[in-house]
């Protein structure tokens, strides 16, 4: 009944296999070079700096006291609200020697403003703690590649485990390397988004697989080229109904989020649309390059002691 699209027949996805992959061996490479020459924009969750709490009597724009720190000569001030709309956070990046200084501009920018302007806390973030949390993000998304292939390898075969990592894996290098081609701001918010694709990935990647297993055990001739072209075809639908509902959300935060969470909504926006296509052209086309064949999803027979005796015989 949700079937969008009624398609007879089996389009040939595979057919341009070689072309799409090369592009995205293209892309790959591309995003490791821009990633070891430009490097990343790495925001103040990672970079460190002042972290000053203002608290207004009425509710204050972020936009407005952002304008405001900007008039006072302070540049890449990011402004949040924190908690209720009358509690503002600013953080400001570190600067030697100007702390007394950068917070004695917060504050006038602050009461510039009215309301009842109040400094609550005044911290500093040193580099160290975001170098550490660098560090852990780059472990949590390599530790999460690994339990998917430990899982998908238990749950399907290790081929098309292989095929799923590469594919996360080629979804994560391509959207780290358009944040370094533009220099965008990476922060924590980007991280998270990174962690949603590899799981927004791996579902769309696991439901083209239950169904590949599935008629790998059904169609008995057929080539895995063919075999996989089919089982995209089936799932067509469903992926069109979850990406275009999800891309829907996606792109609402990304026209009218605002500049908070622009970085979040832009990766994800980039890992949905690239791993979409490396479900079918990268993980199901690794696998197929593997030697992915008809017995790989066969279930392993299991004899029985004794059936092979005569059962006449006592």
């Amino acid at each position: 009944m949700f079937e969008l699209l009624k398609v007879k027949g089996t389009i040939d996805f595979l057919k341009h296999a070689k072309v799409v992959s090369l592009l995205s061996v293209v892309l790959v490479v591309a995003s490791l070079v821009s990633l070891g020459v430009r490097g990343i924009n790495w925001g103040l969750d990672f970079t460190g700096g002042y972290v000053i709490e203002v608290n207004y009597g009425k509710a204050v724009s972020p936009a407005d006291l952002r304008r405001a720190v900007e008039g006072q000569d302070i540049e890449g001030a990011v402004v949040q609200q924190f908690g209720s709309a009358r509690d503002l956070i600013v953080r400001i990046p570190p600067k030697a020697g100007e702390g007394n200084e950068l917070v004695t501009k917060v504050e006038a920018a602050a009461k510039g403003l009215g309301n009842g302007a109040e400094i609550k806390r005044v911290e500093f973030v040193g580099p160290q703690v975001g170098k550490e949390l660098a560090e852990q993000g780059g472990l949590a998304v390599l530790v999460a590649l690994i339990c998917i292939l430990a899982y998908v390898a238990a749950r399907f075969e290790w081929r098309l485990a292989l095929g799923a990592v590469i594919a996360l894996a080629h979804d994560v290098i391509v959207t780290l390397g358009v944040f370094s081609l533009l220099q965008m701001e990476f922060d924590l918010t980007v991280l998270a988004a990174l962690l949603a694709v590899v799981g927004y990935s791996l579902n769309d990647t696991i439901v083209v697989f239950d169904r590949v297993r599935e008629n790998f055990r059904k169609m008995r001739k057929g080539s895995p080229e063919h075999v996989v072209n089919t089982s995209v075809t089936q799932t067509m639908s469903r992926t069109i109904i979850t990406t275009g509902t999800t891309l829907a959300v996606v792109v609402a935060l990304f026209l009218l989020g605002g500049t908070m969470i622009h970085g979040f909504a832009t990766a994800l926006l980039l890992g949905i649309g690239v791993g979409t296509y490396s479900s079918i052209y990268v993980a199901s086309y690794a696998s197929i390059r593997l030697g992915l064949t008809r017995e790989h999803m066969l279930p392993v027979q299991v004899e029985k002691e004794g059936a092979d005796q005569d059962p006449l015989i006592p």
